[in-house]
């Protein structure tokens, strides 16, 4: 099955399930309610804006690994035949050290299964992790795995997302404190993409980059050292809990249910209103304040988060 005709790229699209981790449920990007909004939900909300009754569910949890949403999550999307499923998942896996060929063999039946099921697949390339020292590590492996995403999204015609060429989100004001996962702004900047690939029309450019960061004009020494320090506040605060967690053989998912798990109306539509100006924190930011509106969901992240 080739790729689609650019005149191909911009159905109806009246249903969408979005099955993943930790990016896809939405962490860490805020909504009211004490829940999570993230890139997929603000797609929904761009989607529906558009197309009357469209529906939506959201099965993402974090710390899943590939394996467990392809044998949790798939079969219920498969089973709510909706127009559009989005497929993110396998970096918790790269993190723990699996085979990146072994992921593409399970990765590619996924993808044959929901299109044989009659549903658009979007997947996603994993990001470039070169900013953050000890993660940059796995940038290697993880450029090995997008190439294999990317020969089946070209076998197969895909719909595909390349986060790993998004330069904008080499800023660290793009990530939360964690180093693993996107702030409100990065969740922002995926959700233009993401719609830009599906033929959506949505407002703002998720290339400009994000505006300079005030203390530019500090002596290097002083910068490294700062650097330093929240390298050490890192380890501390997300890498070590993290480690604890691995050896004792639990995940941050255990125990939590999907956010949205049924294929509903979206009532409260949400939103790819750029965060609010003059909110863009310093380097190594926690979430940015004043979000638009959007849906309630999921729980408040623990530190040391799976990595997507």
């Amino acid at each position: 099955m080739g790729p689609m005709a650019e005149s191909d790229l911009a159905p109806g699209i009246g249903a969408f399930v979005a099955i993943g981790d930790s990016f896809t449920e939405g962490l860490h990007d805020p909504g009211p309610g004490g829940g999570y909004l993230g890139w997929a939900d603000r797609v929904a909300g761009a989607l529906a804006q558009r197309q009357p009754g469209f529906r939506y569910a959201n099965l993402a949890i974090r710390g899943k690994l590939l394996g467990e949403v392809i044998a949790e999550q798939l079969p219920r999307a498969v089973e709510m035949a909706p127009d559009l499923v989005s497929l993110a998942a396998g970096g918790n896996d790269i993190l723990r050290g699996s085979d990146v060929d072994v992921l593409a063999s399970e990765f590619e039946p996924a993808v044959a299964k929901l299109q044989a099921a009659g549903c658009r697949v979007l997947i996603f390339t994993g990001f470039d992790p070169r900013t953050f020292p000890v993660i940059r590590l796995l940038r290697g492996r993880i450029a090995a795995y997008n190439m294999h995403l990317r020969g089946i999204a070209d076998a197969y015609g895909c719909d595909l997302v390349d986060l790993w060429s998004m330069r904008a989100l080499d800023d660290v004001r793009a990530w939360s404190p964690d180093r693993l996962h996107l702030t409100s702004e990065g969740h922002w900047r995926v959700a233009l993409r993401t719609c830009e690939v599906l033929g959506v029309p949505a407002t703002g450019d998720w290339r400009i980059p994000l505006p300079p960061a005030s203390g530019g004009s500090s002596r290097n020494s002083a910068r490294w050292l700062a650097a330093r320090r929240a390298d050490a506040s890192w380890a501390r605060e997300y890498a070590m809990p993290w480690v604890r967690r691995r050896l004792s053989g639990g995940s941050t998912g255990d125990g939590l249910l999907a956010k949205r798990p049924d294929l509903l109306a979206l009532s409260l539509p949400g939103s790819l209103q750029e965060p609010l100006p003059g909110s863009l924190p310093e380097p190594l930011p926690g979430p940015l304040p004043g979000l638009p509106p959007g849906l309630p969901a999921g729980l408040p992240g623990e530190v040391g988060q799976d990595l997507f």
